[in-house]
């Protein structure tokens, strides 16, 4: 093969891709050992044989050739793939091509087993892998593994011929072409399995496929797929997940007296001379094959669309209603599956809350439309339908990427048998025990945050007692379905709503308190974290105060009021809400001085004079049993750009509100909080000002009144 042809081929085709908004991580390339490597991965878009060679050769720095669909080389492209180091699966001199490249270490190679793109993603029948081409079912090919043993035994006879005779070894350097017979037997034959996992997978007309449709008068169901399908992976954002497993060491399926024997046999072996422990080779590299396809498959990255699509594969009805689905969603993903050793999309492990609340990142949403564009599910009333026929038929399969996605998202996973089990038995269960789970599930996580956070950023003297920080869960006396969000502010903890919480509770009420991340630790908890973070928070409490009660009011103090105004709106279902002393921007608080700050501080780090910059000031707070001391600087940037958020989307909210501030208040400024109740879309909205000359009027005296005024807003709702 022509080397300059390869590496220029190679720059050519990786800077193309640079045009493809798909997003390319790598994972596991520590796993790839300096040998001749043999790289066996799943295949299920053309663009594996071309943008897998490139980001290999990118961690090796070798020559990295492949086995490539005798169907690519027709037309154009042959040149294209024959100069960046494919061979043609029908080429007659295949093996012995291989086998050349590889014993030398000098170049790599990547084999696909399927023997073809597995469009169905279709790999189990019948408890085996087995792939079906929509004609019938066969067992993926063991060509990787076959030429792995040939390398490895050719390498080891060569070492037992140097010593018994000179000869036959001569003539084996002579047609492998060894430039350096020493290099060779100090190397191995190794095989790396690799997965590649994309996400999301959706077939949709794109810039390609507009491109092929004006030019092409009928095209096949075949090249629509491709057209539609990859194009949209290309041109669309998709993420591509490549993972590369543990080495499979050939020499360790050597172990045999009739493959021993045929190593030091002093008679002559040619390359195409079928050797008598050819019955063992063939039994070995059954066993290879079964090793690096449940390798392969066994890496795949699970995804949101995996686990919507096998959810819905296993649930035992023909319907569910849209939030129980979220619901086994959200346990499928929280309940130690990240945890388990699979490998998870990144995207998984972040919080999953808003799965349960607005799905604001639309991931259910997404998927949800594609099962409905593509007739997998119906939607009537709030409830999803499921189509049994779609996951029990066989689709075409050369259109099924484009007809059936979500068939084919279940499928992947398929090889994964514990994940499947898992998935199925979520499917399974009962809606009130889902709904049981989430409960617990929620007051168990938000305990450990806690404890691990106050753990992590306890300081002696200046962190508060432990109770101080945890959430509050008070359940109604009276056994009322109704229950109370209440959300504290900025710098403090829970405990700032205790007392309001107990009056609430004593007038019937559930009142959950939620922990805000980074709060009731240390101000260094404060500093790490993103006002993301205290929206899940707030989320968080919301979903649990929803799994115990039917009807909902949402409150805050100061910047807990912005999160509950905010919670409110982007979700339905909350009857009333109320913000005490609720900050418009960060100018009601005072503080002109901490965007420059902030500035100053991200100048010193760039300069590297960390010493001088300031990342806390000095708090003297009202209530110092529960607030922090010390402000940082990060903190209020994050609650700068979270106001900012805020303001536009108050005209949305249409339930009643209640508006509740200190006429003297030193910490934000009432016209601010003035504007704010303005920008209310609210059709009843009402604004109490008490005469007051302190921020924290839930707390201290005369605060009763402001409690009572509240609940009486809150009664006048029900």
């Amino acid at each position: 093969m022509n080397r300059f042809a390869y590496y220029m081929s190679g720059y050519t085709l990786k800077a193309f891709s640079g045009f493809s908004k798909a997003q390319i991580f790598i994972h596991g390339q520590e796993n790839i050992p300096d040998a001749s490597v043999i790289f066996t991965a799943n295949h299920f878009t053309r663009m594996e044989t071309i943008l897998l060679p490139i980001h290999i050769h990118g961690i090796s720095k070798k020559p990295i050739w492949s086995l490539a669909d005798n169907e690519l080389f027709e037309g154009a492209f042959s040149g294209v793939l024959s100069s960046i180091g494919a061979v043609s699966t029908k080429d007659p001199s295949r093996d012995l091509v291989i086998v050349k490249n590889l014993i030398s270490g000098n170049a790599q190679w990547i084999i696909f087993p399927e023997g073809m793109m597995v469009k169905n993603k279709k790999l189990i029948h019948q408890n085996e892998f087995k792939l079906s081409n929509g004609v019938a079912f066969y067992r993926p090919h063991t060509g990787a593994a076959t030429i792995a043993l040939r390398t490895e035994f050719y390498r080891e006879r060569l070492r037992r011929m140097k010593t018994i005779n000179m000869v036959e070894f001569n003539r084996l350097v002579t047609l492998f072409e060894i430039t350096d017979p020493d290099k060779v037997l100090e190397m191995s034959t190794v095989i790396v399995p690799v997965n590649i996992t994309y996400y999301p997978v959706r077939a949709r007309t794109n810039l390609l496929s507009s491109i092929a449709l004006n030019l092409m008068e009928a095209p096949s169901q075949r090249v629509l797929d491709e057209l539609m399908t990859e194009g949209t992976m290309l041109l669309s954002g998709v993420d591509v997940d490549i993972r590369f497993g543990p080495a499979i060491d050939i020499k360790d399926y050597f172990g045999n007296s009739f493959i021993e024997s045929d190593l030091t046999s002093r008679r002559r072996i040619d390359f195409s001379r079928n050797i008598s422990s050819r019955p063992v080779m063939k039994e070995r590299s059954m066993e290879i094959m079964e090793r690096y396809m449940t390798s392969v498959y066994g890496m795949t990255t699970l995804n949101y669309d995996h686990i919507f699509a096998s959810i819905l594969k296993h649930l035992p009805g023909e319907c569910i209603d849209i939030y129980d689905f979220k619901c086994r969603a959200f346990l499928a993903i929280t309940d130690g599956m990240v945890e388990s050793g699979h490998n998870f999309h990144r995207s998984l492990h972040l919080n999953q809350i808003h799965l349960l609340t607005d799905d604001r990142h639309n991931r259910f949403g997404d998927f949800l439309q594609t099962a409905l564009d593509t007739a997998s599910v119906t939607l009537e009333n709030g409830m999803i339908f499921k189509n049994r026929d779609r996951f029990n038929s066989d689709s075409n399969f050369h259109s099924i990427r484009m007809d059936n996605p979500v068939s084919v998202m279940a499928n992947e996973v398929e090889p994964m048998v514990r994940v499947q089990v898992f998935l199925k038995e979520i499917a399974q269960k009962d809606p009130l025990e889902i709904s049981m789970l989430i409960k617990n599930r929620l007051l168990q996580k938000a305990e450990r945050d806690f404890e691990s956070d106050y753990d992590t950023y306890f300081l002696e003297g200046e962190s508060k007692p432990r109770d101080t920080g945890r959430s509050l869960l008070l359940c109604s006396p009276t056994g009322s379905t109704t229950g109370v969000l209440l959300i504290h502010g900025y710098m403090a903890s829970p405990s700032e709503m205790k007392p309001f919480a107990e009056f609430l509770h004593d007038q019937g009420y559930t009142v959950v308190v939620p922990r805000l991340k980074g709060h009731g630790t240390a101000p260094e908890d404060l500093a790490q974290t993103s006002y993301d973070q205290w929206i899940e928070s707030a989320e968080e409490g919301y979903v649990l105060l929803s799994h115990l009660c039917d009807r909902i009011f949402v409150g805050g103090f100061s910047t807990g009021a912005g999160l509950a105004l905010d919670l409110t709106t982007r979700v339905d279902g909350i009857e009333g809400m109320f913000a005490v002393a609720p900050p418009m921007k960060l100018m009601d608080f005072g503080s002109y001085f901490i965007p420059a700050m902030d500035m100053w501080n991200q100048m010193m780090k760039k300069a590297r004079l960390n010493s001088i910059a300031k990342e806390f000031i000095r708090n003297d707070p009202e209530n110092p049993e529960v607030n922090y001391i010390r402000n940082p600087v990060a903190g209020v940037r994050q609650l700068e750009r979270f106001m900012d958020t805020l303001e536009p989307k108050l005209a949305t909210i249409d339930i009643p509100v209640l508006v509740v501030q200190s006429r003297n208040d030193p910490v934000v400024n009432p016209e601010g909080t003035q504007k704010l109740f303005k920008k209310l879309g609210a059709e009843r909205k009402e604004f109490y000002l008490f005469d007051f000359d302190r921020h924290g009027i839930l707390l201290g005296k005369g605060a009763e009144r402001v409690h009572r005024a509240i609940a009486d807003f809150l009664e006048s709702i029900e």
